[in-house]
């Protein structure tokens, strides 16, 4: 006997009628630290549910081997839930898009060059079905119908904008049932006949997601769903942005109007997001419509908590509308989450990347071609492929046949540009080679898989090869570059204001590590400013915080206070392109555009 059910018409706990007030909180994109607070704060603003997906690819990292712990350590976020008397949605789909890194499938998937994904391609049930014997156990003892707080469960999400294998979702259903789960299945895709008609299997409920015009949506779930409990499963609230965009704001006051509209429909709705949170490290995602658009490292969304988790005119106005319409009394609000600023540092010391090469990659990978970072067994960060270029060979055009997402070329060291997937001017270089021939060097950046849309299948690095004009050029030396730090390196001192400007005009725009350490005394959240830097990575005591780039629109990455130590902290930049700024800030505002 389930105590959550749907009868006529309506969801019921323990037989009386409920409407579901759900935030979306992704726990891999909050340090674990900051869980219960940021539930807490859910809790404050008058929901009773929390939502969440669950991304295969941080929990299974490479094939059979699974980890689940510190931030993938979903069994301890939904505890959490639970002692604060939460409901809790999960969302364990192998397919999650969230603007994370391949929708949150692993990239491990695409050594299989014959890989299909979301469809029966036996390869990928295979896959699934194994990871599900990890998963399904560890979620089975939060169920509702075992005492727990997890109300429902995701088949699959938003299939219908993507295929329509009937038999594929089947399998899914199946194999969550299989498992043992018994409590709500449900779908979730746009207001539209076409997709909820391919997005939906028997036995599950149908939900939609849109952004506004709820009763034109409600009134197309009715018609697909009559007779049933009617709920948004993500209600955009605000959006996400990719580089170079402005970044996304919604006014507050009209997210208010449309939620009231809908509580007054009856309808139970979720918030995406109520906190949006951090691509730490390389799990942003990216897209691609009319072109490649990676997303940015914040998530903050414009959602009811901000990045950080600072209240929000959206968060008071959501807050106001649910306790005026319910007649609750709203609980207390959390006290305010301090930041600070920590000032000026000065980067001190440096390291050239291609100069520990050996540190980083120790046995590089020998081919007659370029190889893609799948076919290196790596997920992400960068490759570098080196070849010798034979001569004379005046004003050749260089082509990446294809490039995933962005590659920095030198010539026998000498940095000779950019050819960027996302840029239509970037697509080759003309290249002199003299007579005496060159080392040609390709550095190329994983900038996130796409997570939505009919090109998931992106591999990365150099998916077929590189021309000279129309010849193309073997016998490569390939270097898997993770991301990970030159751990025993010798760093040299930077020993003065201009040595940075000069060594870099010396070097010609390589990349290089730059560091520095400061004193914290007391912990608190602050937001590293990198004005003056041109693309790389900012880590925080080996933490990686995400990617930086002065495209913008977002200029700081945030530093959650338990990053930090109380005592000496180490701050590590890796600039691409060289900065004549070896400075950052640490400041206690975000600058997000």
């Amino acid at each position: 006997m389930t105590p959550f059910d749907v009868r006529n018409g309506s969801f019921v706990w323990q037989e009386k009628p409920v409407t579901i007030i759900s935030g979306a909180m992704h726990y891999f994109r909050i340090v674990p630290e900051y869980w219960e607070d940021r539930l807490l704060r859910l809790k404050a603003a008058g929901f009773n549910c929390v939502e969440t997906y669950i991304p295969w690819n941080l929990h299974e990292p490479a094939p059979g081997q699974y980890d689940f712990t510190g931030m993938a350590d979903v069994e301890a976020y939904i505890e959490i839930a639970a002692r604060l008397e939460l409901w809790v949605i999960v969302r364990p789909s192998p397919y999650i898009c969230a603007e994370w890194e391949f929708g949150g499938l692993p990239s491990w998937l695409l050594a299989d060059p014959a890989m299909r994904v979301r469809c029966s391609y036996p390869g990928y049930l295979q896959a699934v079905d194994r990871y599900y014997d990890e998963l399904i156990p560890r979620l089975l003892p939060y169920l509702c119908t075992k005492g727990g707080p997890v109300l429902a469960v995701q088949v699959e999400n938003e299939y219908g904008s993507y295929g329509n294998d009937t038999a594929y979702l089947e399998h899914i259903r199946d194999a969550l049932i299989e498992r043992g789960v018994d409590v709500l299945l449900f779908t979730s895709d746009g207001p539209e006949h076409e997709l909820l008609t391919a997005g939906h299997v028997d036995g599950t409920l149908m939900t939609v997601n849109f952004g506004s015009q709820p009763e034109q949506a409600f009134h197309k779930l009715r018609q697909h769903q009559p007779g049933q409990p009617v709920m948004c499963m993500e209600y955009w609230n605000g959006w996400f942005d990719h580089w170079g965009e402005e970044h996304h704001i919604r006014d507050a006051g009209n997210v208010g109007d449309e939620l009231l509209r809908m509580l007054q429909d009856g309808a139970s709705v979720n918030f995406y997001m109520f906190r949006g949170g951090t691509n730490f490290g390389f799990y942003n995602g990216a897209n691609h419509i009319q072109t490649y658009e990676p997303t940015i490292t914040s998530y903050d969304y414009n959602a009811l908590l901000s990045e950080s988790g600072q209240l929000t005119e959206k968060y008071h106005i959501v807050r106001d509308v649910l306790h005026t319409y319910r007649g609750l009394t709203p609980p207390p609000l959390p006290e305010p989450i301090k930041s600070y600023g920590y000032g000026e540092l000065e980067l001190t010391e440096s390291v050239g990347l291609f100069s520990v090469l050996d540190i980083l990659c120790p046995n590089p990978v020998y081919s007659p071609y370029p190889l893609t970072m799948e076919e290196l067994g790596q997920s992400y960060g960068f490759v570098l492929y080196t070849t010798t270029v034979s001569g004379p060979l005046p004003n050749t055009e260089l082509h990446i046949q294809h490039v995933r997402d962005r590659a920095q070329v030198y010539i026998d060291g000498r940095y000779a540009g950019v050819i960027d997937r996302s840029d239509p001017d970037a697509q080759s270089l003309q290249l002199d080679i003299d007579a005496q021939g060159a080392r040609l060097s390709i550095l190329v950046e994983n900038m996130g898989r796409i997570n939505y849309g009919p090109h998931l299948l992106d591999r990365k690095g150099i998916t077929e090869g590189v021309r000279l004009g129309n010849q193309f050029l073997h016998e490569w030396v390939i270097y898997s570059l993770d991301g990970k730090l030159p751990e025993g390196a010798e760093y040299t001192s930077i020993s003065s204001p201009n040595t940075l400007g000069v060594m870099l005009e010396a070097e010609g725009e390589k990349p290089a590590f730059y560091r520095t350490t400061f004193e914290v005394s007391q912990r608190r959240d602050t937001f590293v400013d990198m004005k003056g830097w041109q693309k790389g990575i900012v880590y925080i005591n080996g933490f990686n915080l995400g990617r930086y780039w002065n495209r913008g629109p977002q200029r700081t990455l945030y530093i959650p206070a338990p990053l930090l130590v109380e005592g000496t902290n180490e701050l590590i930049v890796l600039e691409l392109h060289g900065s004549h700024r070896h400075r950052v800030m640490l400041t206690d505002e975000p600058l997000l555009g």
